[in-house]
């Protein structure tokens, strides 16, 4: 499974991007999909989650009415809209894919990963 990541760039604040992930190698609809960031120094974090239907979602805290992460199973991809973008939003958005059912939140059980986007969001 491969799974390729882009979208990033650099913006000001209040600013809106979309990330995109396409994944290939293995059917996408049976894929949990998730989004999570790294900024310098920090560990890998979640934003959000999506299940493989895509009728359920999981956001941050601190990324909630702001992101939204939806996906095409028929497009192999998924999205994540970001808007409102905030400086300490700043930092490598990866993707990644675990095969089965539920919404996953916690890193350890991501089983492919994407190789990250670089989001810069100036003050």
């Amino acid at each position: 499974v491969q799974l390729q990541a882009c979208g990033g760039g650099l913006v000001e604040t209040g600013d809106s991007l979309r990330l995109s992930c396409v994944v290939s190698g293995r059917p996408f609809s049976s894929y949990g999909m998730g989004w999570f960031r790294q900024a310098p120094g920090k560990d890998r974090d979640f934003v959000a989650a999506i299940r493989w239907s895509g009728d359920t979602t999981l956001y941050a805290d601190s990324v909630k009415g702001r992101f939204t992460i939806s996906r095409d199973n028929a497009k192999n991809t998924v999205w994540l809209q970001m808007v409102s973008l905030k400086p300490e939003d700043t930092a490598v958005y990866y993707c990644g894919a675990r095969q089965g059912q539920g919404v996953y939140t916690r890193r350890d059980l991501y089983e492919y990963w994407g190789q990250g986007t670089l989001v810069t969001v100036s003050s």
